[in-house]
């Protein structure tokens, strides 16, 4: 094992506590945050800091009530829904206020004979499995188009509805798609109203929406 450092070589930032705070600010100097509610803001500098992209508020669409809702479900004690393990594993405990439950059912056995039934993916048929749960809960969405479409049509169907929706699926196939019905959602089905929060397009992925509901945890930043 070795106990002295590698030769110094390059001139970095080592302290960690400076890492972030300059972090941050640099995300707020070269973000355009007016573009999002002012509840928001801090959702989207860590949105910003898990994807490196200060342009992520081009594309970041924001329910204006999204912030108080999630917010008042979890410091209730609601669960948080994922479709992706690595949503669920990038969840920060600790900024958790009632250490709520935070689960993917993606692994649950009977999961790969729902996706065959009904001829879809394992990610939209493990939000089947969520129904006595999603009564105000939040529920985000890192990874599959498919998972969102599959809720979507579980909420028109009249199933229990969540107290927010984070939406950043990715991808090129569906993925625009499916934020964009979520987003039209209270168009579509008058009194389906979810706060929501989208990154439309492509982009999106785990780390965006594990950074949402830390943020979303936690208004510490």
């Amino acid at each position: 094992m070795t106990t002295a450092p590698p030769t110094r070589r390059y001139d970095y930032e080592t302290d960690g506590s400076q890492i972030y705070v300059d972090s941050f600010a640099t995300i707020r100097a070269e973000s355009d945050l007016s573009r999002v509610p002012a509840d928001a803001e801090k959702v989207a500098v860590r949105m910003i800091h898990a994807c490196g992209q200060t342009d992520l508020t081009r594309d970041l669409v924001i329910h204006p009530g999204l912030v108080s809702a999630a917010r008042t479900a979890l410091e209730a004690g609601a669960p948080i829904l994922t479709d992706a393990n690595m949503v669920a594993s990038g969840v920060t405990r600790a900024r958790l206020p009632r250490e709520n439950d935070v689960m993917c059912l993606l692994r649950d056995p009977r999961v790969p004979d729902l996706a065959r039934a009904w001829s879809t993916t394992r990610s939209a048929a493990a939000v089947s499995l969520w129904a006595d749960r999603m009564e105000g809960a939040v529920v985000a969405f890192g990874n599959a188009p498919t998972a969102l479409f599959h809720l979507l049509e579980m909420l028109r169907d009249g199933a229990p509805r969540p107290a927010a929706i984070i939406g950043t699926p990715v991808g090129f196939i569906g993925a625009a798609e499916s934020k964009q019905a979520l987003i039209d959602l209270a168009a579509d089905e008058p009194g389906l109203d979810v706060p929501y929060l989208v990154v439309t397009g492509r982009r999106g992925g785990s780390a965006m929406a594990a950074s949402a509901l830390n943020a979303l945890a936690q208004e510490r930043e």
